[in-house]
C-alpha cells in the first residue's frame, strides 16, 4: 500500500510525507504469523517501523477473538534509544447486519524510548453503505508511564475500487495538540492492493 502519511496509534509517523507499507500473513488452524513494515520518519531518527507477530483466533460465545504477541522495531533509531519492544493485543469483533464493531486492548510492559508500561484501549465501529463502501470511526485512550497520555479518534470511508484494490480517506486527531505536531489533526489518503 501507499499512503499520504503513515499513522500509528493516532499519531503521524512519517513527518507528513508519503509512506509505503506491506504485510504478509500465514494462517493454519486458527494460528497465524505475520509481518508488517512501513517507511517512517520520527524524531528519534527511525526511517521505518517493522512489526512481526504470532497470534491465535479462537471463538468463544459466537465471538472470534484475535489474540497476538507483537514485536515492534524502529530501524535507524539513534544510539541509546530503546527501539525494540513487545506488545500484547486482544481484539473482540462483532457483526450486527451491516454494522461491525471491535473492542481492542493493547499493552506493552516496556515501550519505545523512555516510555515504560503503556495501554491502548480502542472501540471501533463501521457500517456498510453498499457492497463496496464502508464508513468507520474509532476512539481510543492512550495511557503511558513515561510517555504522553491522550485520546485519539478517526473517521473515514473505505471503498473497494476492484476486488483487490481499495482506497481509504480518513481524518485522524487527538486531544494532545500541546504535545507537538504529530498529535495534531491530519487528513490521510491510502491506496492498498491485497492478494
Amino acid at each position: 500500500g501507499i499512503a499520504s502519511e503513515y499513522v500509528g496509534k493516532g499519531l503521524g509517523k512519517s513527518d507528513e510525507n508519503p509512506a509505503v507499507s506491506g504485510s504478509i500473513e500465514i494462517e493454519h488452524g486458527g494460528f497465524y504469523a505475520s509481518a508488517f513494515a512501513s517507511s517512517a520518519d520520527v524524531s528519534s531518527g527511525a526511517h521505518a517501523e517493522v512489526i512481526t507477530a504470532v497470534g491465535y483466533r479462537p471463538t468463544f460465545g459466537g465471538v472470534k477473538f484475535d489474540l497476538q504477541v507483537m514485536n515492534r522495531e524502529l530501524p535507524g533509531t539513534r544510539a541509546g534509544v530503546a527501539s525494540t519492544y513487545w506488545e500484547y493485543q486482544a481484539d473482540a469483533p462483532r457483526k450486527f447486519g451491516p454494522v461491525s464493531a471491535r473492542f481492542r486492548v493493547n499493552y506493552t510492559p516496556d515501550g519505545f524510548a523512555a516510555t515504560k508500561e503503556a495501554w491502548w484501549v480502542e472501540m471501533q465501529g463501521s457500517v456498510a453503505l453498499d457492497a463496496r463502501t464502508r464508513v468507520s470511526a474509532a476512539v481510543a485512550d492512550r495511557s503511558a508511564q513515561g510517555g504522553a497520555d491522550y485520546v485519539a479518534w478517526n473517521l473515514g470511508v473505505k471503498h473497494a475500487l476492484t476486488d483487490s484494490v481499495s482506497a481509504d480517506l480518513r481524518w485522524y486527531d487527538t486531544d494532545g495538540h500541546s504535545f507537538g505536531e504529530t498529535y495534531e489533526g491530519r487528513l490521510t489518503g491510502a491506496l492498498t492492493y491485497a492478494f
